[in-house]
């Protein structure tokens, strides 16, 4: 690796109304309690100044707001944060900078603040249009809120909008799942994130799984919606990732790309890369305080915000590479591995050949890239390729 990777930001609101059953992402009820929205901004900006040592100089190629539900903390708030991040570290020229929304939580006012604060693009969690399909997932808007919320969007002057859609969902018939891929394209977004549900650990849906449609009817939905999203002009770039032309998220691009990023707020997690005695290329991970009472008390604590933090192993680079660049459709080059590994392609080439007989790599001269079997066998090839 001739040079450092680019440079992303992650800041995380741990807060939302209600605890979706589906979700095992660190998000706790504010149960209508007025946020501590001062204190936490002290906090972020004090976690943010203790790791800029770490950015090395590099710009900001972009900013991912999520949560937890971001739009419960006011558009202040995010003019002070994001203006008080600038003044310490350079943004690129076209950065973008994404709030995660949902649907039920905001008003047009406060979609015009957030514009004006400096983001410019907007995440909706909107997963459902039907009512049926919304009380299973705990969702606390309607289809028509959702609709509502894209148009408020367009008014405050939003020109890159994400719609969030699941698909697979207790008591979900192909053809609602496939209505609502119809009533996303109607609002015209610039980019869909739409991925089957899964049942995770420590989730209320993990504990008393509901009923999910039989494997036939997921095959249906997947090839018809992949059909129907590819025909209105969206392009799969990523295994769940839609977009128009140009509009590919970069801050997610930057993660399967394995570039870094730092990670601030309440269990916020982040991958950085160093060399260390001018010789050997370094990857950390490290992670923040989780519980959001607990990250507020580090404020002025001496042992900062960071929980714990370890380095790669070079034995896990091939595996932690491979997982993310193979995401992506259209693969990496192959040159990036040797590079983001520490190890000679030559070790890859030999590990690729079971991979290519069994159907699961393109055969490309010079990218690493999955092939459509690849994709729905992603465990098999990465198994393939880290040698795990």
């Amino acid at each position: 690796m001739a040079e450092l990777p680019p440079l992303s930001l992650y800041i995380h609101t741990p807060w939302c109304v209600r605890k979706c059953p589906y979700c095992d992402f660190n998000s706790h009820e504010s149960n209508h309690r007025e946020l501590p929205e001062e204190a936490y901004l002290r906090a972020l900006i004090a976690d943010f100044d203790a790791d800029l040592p770490l950015a090395a100089e590099r710009p900001l190629v972009s900013i991912f707001i999520g949560g937890g539900t971001p739009s419960l903390l006011s558009p202040r708030f995010y003019h002070v944060l994001l203006e008080a991040i600038q003044a310490r570290l350079s943004f690129a020229p076209d950065i973008e900078i994404t709030l995660e929304a949902n649907p039920g939580t905001t008003e047009q006012h406060r979609f015009t603040g957030y514009r004006e604060a400096g983001i410019n693009r907007l995440s909706l969690g909107v997963q459902s249009f039907h009512a049926e399909q919304l009380e299973a997932l705990g969702r606390i808007h309607s289809g028509e809120e959702a609709a509502a919320a894209v148009e408020q969007a367009r008014a405050a002057g939003f020109r890159n909008i994400n719609i969030d859609l699941m698909h697979g969902l207790p008591g979900q018939t192909p053809e609602r799942a496939l209505a609502d891929i119809d009533q996303a394209l109607a609002l015209a977004p610039e980019h869909l994130s739409w991925y089957q549900i899964t049942l995770e650990p420590n989730t209320a849906f993990h504990s008393h799984p509901p009923v999910l449609p039989e494997e036939e009817a997921l095959w249906e939905i997947q090839d018809q919606g992949h059909e129907r999203l590819e025909t209105a002009g969206f392009s799969r770039y990523e295994i769940s990732a839609y977009g128009k032309p140009g509009r590919e998220s970069r801050h997610n691009m930057n993660y399967w790309q394995f570039g870094d990023y730092l990670g601030i707020g309440a269990g916020a997690h982040s991958k950085l890369s160093h060399m260390r005695d001018n010789s050997e290329w370094v990857i950390e991970r490290r992670w923040k305080t989780r519980q959001p009472e607990a990250y507020l008390q580090r404020l002025g604590d001496l042992r900062g915000f960071v929980a714990g933090k370890r380095e790669v192993n070079v034995a896990e680079l091939p595996l932690e590479f491979s997982m993310n660049a193979l995401r992506l459709t259209d693969g990496v080059p192959i040159a990036l591995w040797s590079a983001y590994t520490g190890q000679p392609e030559a070790v890859l080439n030999k590990r690729l050949q079971s991979a290519y007989k069994k159907g699961l790599l393109e055969e490309t001269a010079k990218s690493l890239r999955a092939s459509p079997q690849g994709l729905l066998f992603l465990n098999e090839l990465l198994a393939e390729i880290s040698d795990e």
